[in-house]
């Protein structure tokens, strides 16, 4: 697929097929394609969690879940995103980063987080995650990337053993599509170019 077909055609997909898995050559792509992505001083911080089996894309939504959601009776989003065959849990490593600006090369000695103008290490896994998102496109894949409620956090570290310096910053989940309603929220449309795009000034 040309790559500016991929670009449009992605979309968060909400519904898959339960009964069709993620080749695993089709997964390993989309990881290895999460791993080209840009990270600053080339600290590449991040860590993906991958969820494949049955009980453990249970045990995932069974920490992860909203409030108004239980085994019997799913919230209505969740009905839907559980059927996804792939689940996977980009991680960020701050601490990858601070150790890798304190090297000689760059300088840093004190590991001041002070220093960092935006933490980087969420935005590099930011990237990460949608070059998995693009991948699944060009795999004719459905994605879609959604986060874990705060509290929920630490059930979800102890459902899998996450070490404490690895922070979720969301999770993906992948398969082939079902049918699936559009958002409500596009109704909103894209703003337009020049409401976005400022030229030598704003």
């Amino acid at each position: 697929m040309e790559f500016a077909e991929v670009v449009r055609r992605r979309r968060m997909i909400r519904n898959y097929d339960p009964d069709r898995p993620v080749p695993a050559e089709v997964r390993d792509r989309i990881l290895r394609h999460a791993l080209r992505a840009p990270s600053a001083g080339f600290s590449q911080g991040w860590a993906f969690l991958v969820l494949e089996s049955a009980d453990d894309r249970a045990r995932f939504w069974a920490a992860t879940a909203p409030d108004d959601s239980t085994p019997d009776a799913p919230s209505r989003w969740l009905a839907r995103m559980s059927t996804a065959p792939l689940l996977v849990v980009p991680l960020s490593h701050r601490d990858a980063y601070l150790d890798r600006y304190a090297e000689p090369d760059k300088g840093w000695t004190d590991r001041d987080e002070a220093r960092w103008p935006v933490p980087y290490w969420h935005i590099d896994t930011g990237f990460a995650a949608l070059l998995m998102l693009l991948t699944a496109v060009d795999e004719e894949l459905g994605a879609c990337f959604f986060g874990i409620p705060p509290e929920r956090i630490d059930a979800f570290r102890g459902a899998f053993g996450v070490p404490a310096p690895y922070l979720p910053i969301g999770a993906l989940t992948i398969g082939y599509r079902a049918p699936d309603p559009r958002s409500p929220s596009l109704r909103r449309g894209h703003r337009p170019f020049d409401d976005v795009v400022h030229f030598g000034r704003w």
